[in-house]
C-alpha cells in the first residue's frame, strides 16, 4: 500500500519528476535553498512536558523534508516536522513521533502498511504518562491525494470554468462536504480514546494550513487549478478544519489554527516565501505540503497556543 503523499509526488509530477528524481533534487536543494533558522530552545522553570507523543499523517511527518528517519521508510517522517520543532522547543525529555504520510483515523488502531515496513497502531506509542499529544488527521479520510489528482487533470480542461467543483457536485449533492461529515464521528473516536489512554495530557488537535490563496484566483496554470475550482478547494479546506475544530470544542481538547498563520505563503507564493509547495515542489517537501518553513510556522502555532493556555512558564 502507497502512502498518499507517495502516490502525490509519483503521479502529480511530468514524468521527469519520478520519485527517484524528485529526491536527489531535493538532495540538492537543501543546501541551496534559504530555511529559517530552527525555534530557539526555551529555558524554563521547570520543564514543561516530561511525555510528548506525536500522531498524525503527512502533515504531521513532513514526507522529503530533510532528514528522513526511515522508520518505516514509507512513513517518510522527517526530523525537521513540525513534532520534531515543538519537542525541541520545549526541550521535551521524552519524544515519541509516530505519525505517518497517508494515515487515515483507521490507522489509530491498525497496523498501517507502508512501502519497505509497516507502522504500528499509532495509540499504542501512548500510555499513561504522556503529557503532550499532537496530531493532524481527517485529510485523508475525505482523500486528499485523489481530491488533488482529480482537481489537477480535470481543472485544465476548463480553465475558465470549474470542472472539478461540477465533477464533487454532480447530481446537486457536495460529495467533499459529505465526506467531511462523515470523518467527523471518526474523529470525535480518536479524540475520546486519546483521552482514555493518556487521561492526563494536554492534547492538541492541529488543523491544515492555507494550501492554496485566501482570496482570488490562483495561479493557474503553475498551480493547475481554475479560479472556480480554487474557490471550491478553498472553501473544501475551511470546512474540513471547522469541523476540526468543532470536534476539538466537543471532545475539550485544544484546536490549533495553522490555516491563518499561512496566509499569504500558500502554493501559489514564490519561493522563499512559500511555505506550502506545488505540484511541482520548488524546495524539498512532497507535493502540496508544507516545506520547512511550513513545518517551522506549524511548529510556532502549536508552541503559540500553548503558551496562550497559560501551560508553559518560561525561567526569567
Amino acid at each position: 500500500m502507497i502512502s498518499d503523499a507517495e502516490v502525490l509526488v509519483t503521479r502529480l509530477r511530468p514524468a521527469r519528476w519520478a520519485a527517484a528524481t524528485a529526491l536527489a533534487v531535493a538532495a540538492v536543494l537543501v543546501s541551496s535553498t534559504p530555511v529559517s533558522a530552527e525555534p530557539e530552545p526555551r529555558s524554563y522553570t521547570e520543564p514543561p512536558f516530561a511525555r510528548y507523543v506525536a500522531l498524525g499523517d503527512s502533515y504531521s511527518a513532513g514526507p522529503l523534508i530533510p532528514v528522513q528517519t526511515g522508520e518505516p521508510t514509507g512513513c517518510l517522517r522527517s526530523t525537521g516536522n513540525f513534532p520534531s520543532l515543538v519537542a525541541k522547543t520545549l526541550g521535551v525529555a521524552g519524544f515519541t513521533d509516530v505519525s505517518c504520510s497517508g494515515a487515515t483515523t483507521d490507522d489509530f488502531t491498525a497496523p498501517q502498511p507502508v512501502p519497505l515496513g509497516a507502522n504500528p497502531p499509532q495509540f499504542d506509542a501512548l500510555e499513561a504518562d504522556a503529557d503532550l499529544v499532537t496530531l493532524t488527521i481527517g485529510g485523508n479520510d475525505i482523500g486528499f491525494a485523489s481530491i488533488i489528482q482529480e482537481c489537477a487533470t480535470r481543472s485544465p480542461r476548463e480553465p475558465l470554468g470549474a470542472a472539478c467543483r461540477d465533477f464533487y457536485t454532480a447530481g446537486g449533492t457536495d460529495e467533499l462536504a459529505a465526506r467531511i461529515e462523515a470523518t467527523a464521528p471518526k474523529v470525535a473516536a480518536a479524540l475520546a480514546e486519546i483521552t482514555e489512554r493518556a487521561p492526563h495530557a494536554r492534547t492538541l488537535l492541529v488543523g491544515y494550513p492555507a494550501l492554496l490563496p485566501d482570496s482570488g484566483p490562483g495561479c493557474f496554470p503553475v498551480v493547475p487549478f481554475s479560479a472556480g475550482d480554487v474557490a471550491y478547494l478553498r472553501a473544501t479546506e475551511k470546512r474540513l478544519n471547522a469541523m476540526l475544530a468543532a470536534q476539538a470544542r466537543k471532545a475539550g481538547v485544544d484546536y490549533v489554527d495553522t490555516y491563518t498563520p499561512t496566509i499569504g505563503h500558500d502554493m501559489c507564493a514564490p519561493p522563499g516565501t512559500k511555505w506550502i509547495e506545488g505540484l511541482v515542489p520548488t524546495a524539498p517537501a512532497a507535493p502540496a505540503h508544507p516545506n520547512a518553513l511550513g513545518m517551522a510556522s506549524m511548529a510556532a502555532s502549536v508552541v503559540g497556543t500553548l503558551s496562550d493556555a497559560t501551560v508553559l512558564t518560561p525561567a526569567s
